[in-house]
């Protein structure tokens, strides 16, 4: 498991200097995983020990909520002060992010011919 760890860890961490030798406008996480998933896809195949850790991170994935949780409890006067605008931006997002949603599976589906089974007709 330690061994799985490492290797999510390093990529996380390759993925940060690259951000920072680069300058891009994207968090070293991010480019992390880009990293571990080109890897992934080059070997075909999920190294036991990753899949091991991936699975214990994955089983204790709610405990990683707790800190989200408590910022809320921390600054709830600020929420309450600021409700409206929170809530306007929510809604708006949602909307934004199914319609660019919709828009982009349109475009991506614009040649297929399906019928109502799925199969290509």
């Amino acid at each position: 498991m330690l061994a799985g760890l490492l290797l999510l860890l390093l990529c996380q961490l390759v993925g940060e200097w690259i951000v920072l030798a680069l300058a891009l406008p994207v968090p070293g996480p991010v480019m992390g995983m880009v990293l571990l998933l080109l890897g992934l896809i080059v070997a075909k195949r999920v190294p036991e020990a990753m899949r091991v850790s991936a699975e214990g991170l994955l089983r204790h994935l709610a405990l990683l909520f707790v800190p989200a949780g408590v910022g809320l409890m921390v600054h709830a006067e600020l929420i309450a002060a600021e409700w409206l605008v929170i809530l306007v931006a929510l809604v708006v997002s949602t909307v934004v992010t199914i319609l660019v949603t919709a828009l982009v599976l349109k475009y991506l589906t614009r040649n297929l011919d399906l019928d109502l089974s799925g199969d290509k007709r």
